[in-house]
């Protein structure tokens, strides 16, 4: 299965009655426009601990129907408990989804082996392709690159999330997986940095403000431009940096405001940007819309 350079992990809106499948509609057809070639359904920045079974599934079924194969749709369907991630998972797969995502098992802080077993169990449920999403920060666990190198012998894992901020880690993956196992950062600032070690792109939160902007970037680099890849780079990371400022997706429910979204409601324990958080996020992006103006990007 081929994500393409950007997948975008989808926000959730909310309103008074739960979520808001108006606005979510609106999302799904700005992140078609706006340079994504996959979208992920109820992922972290979806806030899918907040969301319901139920809800989730009503969620994943509206958004297959609406993006109705234009581009492929991912459901976050890991959880710390394997036998409730393999029921969600068969309940996606039933609701028309072209693949699952596995966050590492959180807060039973299992050992190499049990990690192995978890995906595993799940992955034999399934003829899905999965993607293994390690993020380290999150679940307290990392997943070890002989762990992700042994995973990608299971015949439909041949994805792996990186959200270990660690190039070496992912460096060594690289190095030991097959050709046709693909790795994406976690993390919208090394997405350049892992294409130059042979990474295929991003699950991106980035993407909902400046997907446009991260594809230039990518195509500039595999065009062999690397000079304006890097400045793409360097002008995208401050921006990075205030995304990821506040717990996400706080800021990228704010930031969509630049796009007429009106979607800044979290649930808690999130809670909304303050004034001054907001007044510091518009003046990096003023600035970096001045420099794609001079970049002429």
């Amino acid at each position: 299965m081929d994500l393409g350079r950007i997948a975008t992990a989808m926000i959730t809106p909310f309103n008074e009655d739960g979520i808001d499948y108006e606005t979510v509609e609106r999302i799904i057809e700005h992140l078609i426009a706006n340079g994504t070639d996959t979208i992920v359904v109820c992922g972290t920045t979806g806030e899918s601990p907040t969301i319901s079974e139920e809800d989730k599934l009503k969620l994943i079924d509206f958004t297959v129907k609406k993006v109705n194969k234009r581009i492929p749709v991912i459901a976050g369907t890991g959880d710390n408990e394997t036998e409730f991630s393999i029921e969600l998972t068969k309940k996606a797969e039933n609701l028309g989804v072209d693949g699952v995502m596995l966050v590492a098992p959180y807060y039973n802080k299992p050992n190499q082996r049990g990690i192995f077993a978890h995906f595993e169990a799940i992955a034999k449920s399934t003829t899905l392709p999965i993607i293994i999403y390690n993020i380290p920060g999150r679940t307290g666990i990392n997943i070890l690159p002989q762990t992700i190198v042994s995973l990608s012998k299971l015949p439909n894992v041949r994805i792996v999330k990186e959200a270990s901020g660690n190039l070496d880690q992912m460096t060594e993956i690289l190095a030991n997986v097959s050709e046709d196992t693909y790795v994406y950062s976690g993390d919208d600032g090394l997405t350049l940095p892992l294409l130059a070690i042979g990474g295929r792109g991003v699950i991106s939160v980035a993407a909902h403000v400046v997907g446009n902007e991260m594809q230039a970037m990518i195509r500039a680099f595999e065009e062999g431009r690397h000079q304006e890849a890097a400045q793409i780079h360097q002008a995208l990371l401050p921006l990075v940096q205030q995304l990821f400022a506040n717990p996400n997706p706080v800021p990228v429910k704010y930031a969509m405001s630049k796009f007429g979204f009106n979607v800044e409601k979290v649930r808690l324990p999130l809670v909304e940007l303050m004034d001054e958080d907001k007044v510091k996020f518009d003046q990096v992006w003023n600035e970096f819309q001045e420099k794609m103006k001079k970049a002429n990007v």
